[in-house]
């Protein structure tokens, strides 16, 4: 995985950091606390010193990481790309514009739930303008000291944890909102879903496979029934209008496109309202539609 780099201001302009900002919106904590932590060096956070101290009173909790240029990860899409895979500095020190943009996303994200802000220096400047009637927890500037730890779990124990299969449905559905920049994409994981497969987990129901999960970007690959799925929500789409007989769909043999594609989106194919294919996108949306020339979609799977 290509490491994304964001080691000056102008990283908050970044597509990947704006995309990640924006898709945010669509995201919803679990339960009735969000603990904000601060985000490490080392990605992802959980394998981190610091994080590896927060998860023994965190864990089971809905979690939120404050981190520039990205805004706020939740502990569920820490796994996903480009969050996975970004070097920033972590001494603290934010500018203005940074607090500004990581606190209107945290703020938004959080929404009427209660907050424990455990966090220093640059990241609670953001949680004091942005969550002033959070509870702040670190109050000797050291989130992993024995005393800001002690004040952590002592509030915590306040809520109930989440279940362990509600979080993980709850993870499965977030990923899948993030990728497809919609909160329809719920529907790719269904209640009766199930994983198989350690690393790249499978997602099924029943029998039938609707996607693949990897764990090197933490994102799906669709399988026809999650095409179909996809097809049925309305995003993603790639209309043709000839008989599909090869792993390459080319610009000129593309109808129509769905326009917010954009290359290495998941894609969905579709002939007479019927899908034939899905694979990952190589052009945008536009691109496809104008081509005259060059691959639109790698296709993984395919009908015909």
């Amino acid at each position: 995985m290509i490491k994304v780099l964001c080691t000056t201001e102008t990283s908050l302009n970044r597509p990947e950091a704006r995309r990640w900002r924006e898709r945010m919106k669509l995201l919803e904590p679990m339960g009735e606390l969000v603990v904000v932590l601060p985000c490490s060096m080392r990605k992802p956070y959980s394998a981190s010193k610091s994080h590896r101290v927060f998860t023994t009173a965190t864990k089971g909790l809905q979690e939120a990481i404050l981190t520039s240029p990205f805004g706020v990860c939740p502990r569920e899409l820490e796994q996903t790309y480009p969050i996975q895979s970004y070097d920033v500095s972590t001494v603290g020190d934010w500018s203005r514009e940074e607090i500004k943009l990581t606190g209107e996303c945290l703020k938004e994200y959080v929404g009427d739930h209660e907050v424990v802000a455990h966090v220093a220096h640059g990241y609670l400047t953001v949680c004091q303008e942005y969550l002033p009637h959070a509870t702040f927890t670190c109050h000797d500037g050291r989130a992993t000291s024995a005393e800001s730890m002690v004040n952590l779990k002592k509030e915590v124990k306040k809520y109930n944890k989440l279940k362990s299969h509600a979080r993980q449905l709850h993870m499965l559905r977030s990923i899948a909102r993030y990728q497809f920049n919609t909160v329809d994409a719920d529907l790719l994981v269904p209640d009766d879903y199930r994983l198989r497969g350690r690393f790249d987990r499978r997602l099924m129901q029943g029998e039938e496979q609707i996607a693949v999960l990897h764990h090197n970007n933490g994102l799906y690959s669709l399988n026809i029934k999650g095409g179909t799925i996809l097809s049925e929500i309305g995003v993603n789409w790639v209309e043709i209008d000839f008989d599909l007989k090869t792993n390459t769909l080319f610009a000129p043999g593309v109808v129509d496109a769905y326009p917010h594609i954009i290359p290495k989106d998941e894609v969905v194919i579709i002939r007479k309202g019927e899908v034939v294919g899905v694979g990952k996108a190589i052009m945008n949306g536009s691109e496809m539609k104008k081509g005259e020339k060059g691959v639109a979609v790698r296709v993984r799977h395919r009908l015909s």
